[in-house]
């Protein structure tokens, strides 16, 4: 019988007297990473039972809005990149990414 290994990563957020995020750290040990700082996260789960999902948007009250920009950009390429390692569907892959060069073009994110 082989010993099944348990990975944690932990998200520590630091709040303000208002309950807004002044900080984000995340840990997780055995991809190396302890205790990073992060301005913003997007965490998204699948409840199967009641087939939705769920998710967890933070960002510090100081992320600028320039690198959220970015970060939402970068965010919908890995979203599309995952779509199809999990799918193979190729086609709305590249329907997706070109969604992304549209965003980028709007934002004047391209360079």
């Amino acid at each position: 019988m082989s010993k099944n290994h348990r990975s944690q990563i932990r998200i520590g957020i630091e709040l303000d007297e208002n309950r807004v995020p002044e900080k984000i750290r995340w840990s997780a040990p055995d991809g190396g990473v302890d205790a990073a700082d992060a301005k913003a996260m997007m965490v998204s789960m699948w409840d199967s039972v009641q087939q939705e999902s769920f998710r967890i948007d933070l960002w510090t009250k100081d992320m600028p809005v320039d690198e959220m920009r970015v970060f939402f950009h970068q965010t919908l390429v890995s979203m599309a990149d995952t779509y199809h390692r999990a799918t193979n569907d190729e086609k709305m892959r590249d329907t997706m990414l070109d969604f992304c060069d549209y965003f980028a073009e709007k934002l004047n994110l391209k360079k």
